[in-house]
């Protein structure tokens, strides 16, 4: 599967499945066999919730130099 397959619509799904897969990652039953496509996923999941953020900070700043 690719990590950056059926990304989240917004960035609370992104986050909550980010914390779902920390959660499995620190618990006991972490399955060393997917760890390589959990973490593939979280660097997918990263990148969306960084770029949302980079792009609301921009919609931010031209909302606000309009003042």
């Amino acid at each position: 599967m690719n990590p950056n397959e059926n990304l989240p619509k917004t960035y609370a799904e992104a986050i909550a499945e980010l914390e779902a897969i920390v959660r499995k990652m620190q618990s006991d039953n972490c399955d060393i066999d997917t760890l390589a496509a959990s973490t593939a996923r979280s660097l997918a999941l990263l990148n969306y919730c960084k770029e949302r953020l980079q792009a609301t900070d921009e919609e931010l700043k031209k909302l606000l130099s309009a003042l």
